[in-house]
């Protein structure tokens, strides 16, 4: 029988009555309120941020958008291999500020330089603005680190959770085809993968567990302005190649974009490249944002991650 941990429990019970609260005294989403709500459940409940020995902020120069991004480097007494991080937030909140310490922990358990972009947000900056400052990211990944004289490796992996696993996967994509891109491995947690939102879990579990279903196509309205094809935009139906980089997503039983990052999983593999997937079975979305409730959980992600960046 499915249940929910007992660690989430009490908080989401507090959430969903809350939200109800709200939504019967007349509440409407807004950006606004979409990027409070992130911030506000990061900084709630990720209160640890651990020391890291360099932080610097940079910008990467790009067409019509230099994009700022913050690089930690756990130890600058060696050269060690880079992670592209793009956070989550459903394209429309999230920001550096907000998930640095999700950053910092990510650049100590892994053993990476972790450089984390500030892509541009929608509603304001619509698709495909962040595709765009993800790209151009990794592509100026190198000049950035070598104009600050810090030490690396230059091996890449890109990684990201949520949205920020849309625009992960969608980089190892256009990479496939673009000789002078090379990303050795790929990261994503409880990714949005299926901009058509056609998947069971998407019924299965759309109301109750925070990331509810029409809120998530609150988003994607936000982030689609221009009557694109949104599957074409959707990672999970891009061409795949024997280029892609190898893959590790995890998915959470709770969550209504489980099933596409189980399918995105099975694509990877058909295309001859190795990928795997871990799953949790009593998480919901949005649980590496609530670690001082779940924190043998989100170690575990972080300590996966180590592991498969840091194969040979």
């Amino acid at each position: 029988m499915r249940k929910v941990s007992p660690k989430l429990e009490p908080w989401l019970k507090k959430f969903n009555a809350l939200l109800a609260h709200l939504q019967a005294n007349g509440f409407k989403a807004t950006p606004t309120n979409a990027r409070e709500g992130l911030a506000n459940l990061t900084r709630g409940l990720v209160s640890s941020s651990p020391d890291v020995a360099w932080v610097q902020d940079d910008t990467i120069p790009s067409p019509g958008f230099d994009i700022p991004v913050r690089i930690y480097h756990p130890d600058p007494s060696r050269a060690l291999p880079v992670l592209v991080f793009f956070h989550g937030g459903g394209h429309m909140a999230g920001s550096i500020t907000v998930y640095d310490p999700i950053f910092r922990r990510t650049a100590l358990a892994t053993d990476h330089i972790v450089v984390a972009p500030d892509y541009r947000l929608a509603p304001e900056c619509p698709y495909p603005a962040a595709v765009n400052d993800a790209y151009n990211t990794v592509k100026g990944v190198w000049d950035v680190l070598k104009s600050r004289g810090v030490p690396f490796t230059p091996r890449l992996s890109i990684a990201g959770d949520s949205g920020g696993g849309a625009l992960c996967a969608t980089v190892a994509h256009l990479a496939q085809h673009d000789a002078g891109t090379d990303i050795k491995r790929q990261a994503m947690i409880y990714p949005s993968l299926d901009y058509t939102m056609d998947s069971a879990s998407m019924v299965e579990n759309a109301v109750g567990y925070l990331l509810e279903t029409a809120k998530i196509r609150w988003y994607f309205d936000n982030y689609f302005q221009h009557a694109e094809n949104r599957r074409e935009a959707s990672p999970l139906y891009m061409t795949t190649t024997a280029r892609l980089p190898e893959t590790l997503v995890f998915t959470a039983e709770f969550c209504p974009l489980r099933d596409e990052g189980t399918a995105y999983v099975r694509k990877v593999e058909e295309a001859g490249v190795k990928a795997e997937r871990h799953h949790f079975h009593d998480m919901i979305h949005t649980f590496m944002n609530m670690e001082d409730l779940v924190r043998e959980e989100c170690d575990a992600v972080y300590a996966k991650m180590g592991d498969f960046l840091n194969r040979p």
